[in-house]
């Protein structure tokens, strides 16, 4: 299953040429992860903390720029877990205009306590939900 959403670039996410400012990319795929973690794997970030006392902070962030976005244009945000480890999870995000990849981001989060920052090893729950969004790959 791939989870997907759209995006409007938006003038605070450009430079002054109109075209989406790379660090930009890293809060907009922060803002996928968080709404996949509410709305597809059903527990928001708030109640990931209160509730469970777990954060998922990215320890490694690779990205492949391919083509420019541009202010005013509609990208998808395709997100899929690509392998489990024992207490992280690594992803790949694709962000597109129409059928051309203009970004490619692999990230890799790791289960944590917020108690003590240190990881946590994933159990059944947790696993079945990322599985849910795992790629055939």
């Amino acid at each position: 299953m791939i989870f997907e959403r759209n995006k409007l670039v938006r003038f605070a996410h450009c430079d002054p040429a109109g075209i989406v400012f790379y660090p930009r990319y890293a809060e907009l795929l922060n803002e996928i992860i968080e709404d996949w973690f509410a709305e597809g794997l059903g527990v928001g970030f708030q109640q990931l903390m209160s509730e469970y006392h777990l954060a998922v902070p990215v320890v490694q962030l690779c990205c492949d720029f391919f083509a420019p976005a541009r202010l005013g244009e509609l990208l998808s945000f395709r997100l899929q877990v690509n392998e489990l480890g024992k207490s992280s999870v690594q992803l790949v995000i694709e962000i597109v205009r129409g059928e051309r990849v203009c970004v490619q981001a692999r990230l890799k989060l790791v289960l944590v306590s917020i108690d003590d920052f240190r990881a946590v090893a994933m159990d059944d729950f947790w696993r079945s939900k990322f599985i849910a969004f795992q790629s055939a790959t």
